[in-house]
């Protein structure tokens, strides 16, 4: 699972120098809407009907500005450092559910909030001129992803998860067509021109991003979401490798420091909001990775 999310952000960076970001983030929902047509079509346990429509809207939306965040920023920031500071949600779930769910926040829950953003503030190093404005697009990511958490912690259990990452599709493909209809993206000129292996790269975003969801949601059906959480975090050192095998980058020694001390507070902010039933141990709510 962190490996197919970890190979896809790489991907993405590389084939961002070929085919236009808007055209490969379309394609990849694209990509789940009609996987998960064939599965709901096919499954006996799942329908394509949706109890609450509108929680899915606003869920789907909450996901794309998430996914638009991811694809574009990994354009300007070297992958492993980009999935360090994006992995910033629990802590931000810890914030949002204090502010907006009025839940009371432990002195341990603050110091991993503070950990947190300690270890992004490491990997960023502000004033050093690494990265620019662009450590706003991860740093958003995860604030709409948190504002995600909080929303499906009310309704996560009265939905199919499979129904949801049917809409989730949907959704970011209903969105981004008109986007990409009106672009100045010469859509069948683009496709035309680009070689056999980026389309087959394309195609394979769009599976590594259905498939890695998918994973996550069979394996919470074998695992408690607490199990689970420290093996979501080997992300970071899946980007580090294959962003090192494919681009060739690899962290300097504050980037590594800064990365491990966001995984750890991360990890243990998720363990403790899972733990005290902060965030519902449900497929959807307690899925980290958003892209």
């Amino acid at each position: 699972m962190a490996g197919c999310f970890a190979t896809m952000d790489t991907s993405i960076k590389y084939l961002g120098a070929f085919v236009p970001v808007l055209l490969i983030m379309w394609g990849r929902y694209l990509t789940q809407t009609l996987v998960m047509t064939v599965w709901l079509l096919r499954s006996k346990t799942s329908t394509f009907r949706a109890a609450h429509p509108k929680f899915q809207l606003l869920r789907g939306i909450l996901l794309l500005l998430t996914s638009s965040a991811s694809f574009y920023g990994v354009q300007y920031l070297p992958v492993a450092e980009f999935t360090a500071i994006n992995m910033l949600t629990p802590v931000i779930v810890t914030l949002l559910a204090g502010w907006v769910l009025h839940e009371r926040v432990s002195a341990l829950r603050w110091a991993l909030v503070c950990g947190g953003f300690a270890g992004a503030l490491i990997v960023i190093r502000p004033g050093s001129g690494m990265f620019g404005w662009a450590v706003f697009l991860p740093l958003a990511g995860a604030v709409s992803y948190a504002s995600f958490q909080v929303l499906t912690s009310k309704l996560a259990a009265l939905e199919s998860p499979f129904t949801t990452h049917f809409y989730t599709g949907l959704t970011g493909t209903a969105v981004l067509t008109p986007l990409l209809l009106s672009s100045p993206i010469d859509i069948v000129g683009t496709l035309q021109a680009a070689t056999a292996g980026h389309l087959a790269l394309m195609l394979g975003i769009g599976l590594l991003g259905t498939t890695g969801h998918l994973l996550l949601i069979l394996a919470l059906g074998l695992a408690p979401t607490s199990t689970l959480m420290p093996f979501v975090y080997t992300q970071i050192a899946f980007a580090a490798a294959v962003s090192y095998a494919v681009l060739g980058h690899a962290p300097d020694q504050w980037g590594w420091v800064g990365m491990g001390v966001v995984a750890v507070c991360g990890a243990a902010s998720a363990w403790l909001n899972v733990r005290k039933g902060a965030v519902p141990s449900s497929a959807v709510a307690a899925d980290t990775i958003a892209d």
